[in-house]
């Protein structure tokens, strides 16, 4: 069992790599890709782990600390960042670890048309037809790099995108594959609405959690239901809501579930725009600046106590993750 004492930045980095190094002698699928980045309670550290998608999670503090997976509006801030620098001219597509290249001649020095956005999967519509997909996972980075100078490799680079106005480097994703807009389509029929394009409608999503007995902590993060929502805004959207997490979804009202969808459409609107996530009222509560921990700008995920009512916050598991709530704002 892994047990991490507080006893200081370099202390745990080193144990935190004593592990890692273990890990690798007794798992032969053990790859130095993806790259982990983890930044917790004043220390980091870099460390290696498998593609598949086995759980890591230490206790450090009394608190868990899980890697998070980016949610919708990170996806969508990422197409409308890169978009400029990527789509309307030739864009050079390699594969320095090697992992991607014989996907990255498909479409090496082609034109990109677009990079569209849906939950959690970003789709790269090139000029001959085909289709890039990518879904970061819980460990995929991108780096950027501006301008016509081509930086050195860092890391195991899955996939490197370059023009004259910049580099884009891509490590760790789950999946980083081209395909055809058929595979586009297979993917989107599997998942739910998602609140961030244009013209999506809560009908379906709604339908899908009334006639539903699972709990709807559960439901929110089925990328089925609803797709690009993840356990920041699953806990933060049902705190607003005053719903508790483990009511089962038939129970939800219509008007509840409406309000939910206006909730959570809002909430992923703002992420787009901050770049970052803040779910508290800035009318109500002041807003911190720059980097800032995990529960600072929101009512109850991550943090020890409600933001709103000073009741000790409380952690249910519900889709494999643990659900933040308030038993005082969301009764069951």
């Amino acid at each position: 069992m892994l047990r991490l004492m507080a006893l200081g930045a370099r202390k745990v980095v080193a144990e935190l790599n004593q592990v890692v190094l273990a890990l690798a002698r007794r798992l032969p699928d053990i790859t130095a890709d993806p790259t982990i980045a983890l930044l917790e309670h004043g220390f980091r550290t870099r460390w290696a782990a498998t593609r598949r998608s086995w759980k890591c999670a230490l206790r450090l503090g009394g608190r868990t600390i899980e890697p998070t997976m980016p949610e919708g509006h990170t996806i969508h801030r990422i197409a409308k960042d890169h978009s400029p620098i990527l789509t309307g001219g030739l864009v050079r597509v390699s594969s320095p670890q090697g992992r991607f290249e014989g996907d990255a001649a498909l479409v090496d020095g082609l034109v990109l048309d677009r990079i569209e956005p849906f939950g959690k999967h970003l789709f790269y519509w090139w000029e001959n037809g085909l289709v890039g997909h990518v879904h970061l996972g819980l460990f995929g980075k991108f780096r950027v790099a501006r301008g016509p100078e081509i930086p050195n490799i860092q890391g195991q680079v899955r996939m490197r995108m370059t023009t004259d106005r910049g580099t884009i480097d891509l490590a760790g994703p789950t999946d980083c594959s081209i395909g055809t807009a058929d595979d586009r389509d297979s993917i989107v029929a599997r998942l739910g609405p998602d609140p961030l394009r244009r013209g999506a409608k809560p009908d379906a999503f709604e339908a899908c959690i009334q006639k539903s007995s699972q709990p709807i902590g559960a439901l929110l993060l089925d990328q089925k239901v609803l797709a690009g929502v993840g356990n920041v805004y699953r806990a933060e959207a049902l705190f607003v809501n005053g719903i508790h997490p483990s009511r089962p979804g038939r129970l939800c009202s219509p008007e509840e579930l409406h309000s939910l969808w206006l909730t959570i459409s809002s909430m992923l609107k703002q992420g787009v725009k901050d770049n970052r996530i803040i779910t508290i009222d800035r009318q109500e509560f002041p807003v911190t600046t720059g980097r800032s921990r995990r529960g600072a700008n929101t009512y109850v995920y991550h943090r020890d106590i409600c933001l709103r009512c000073g009741t000790a916050v409380q952690i249910v598991t519900l889709g494999g993750r643990a659900c933040y709530f308030c038993p005082t704002c969301q009764p069951n």
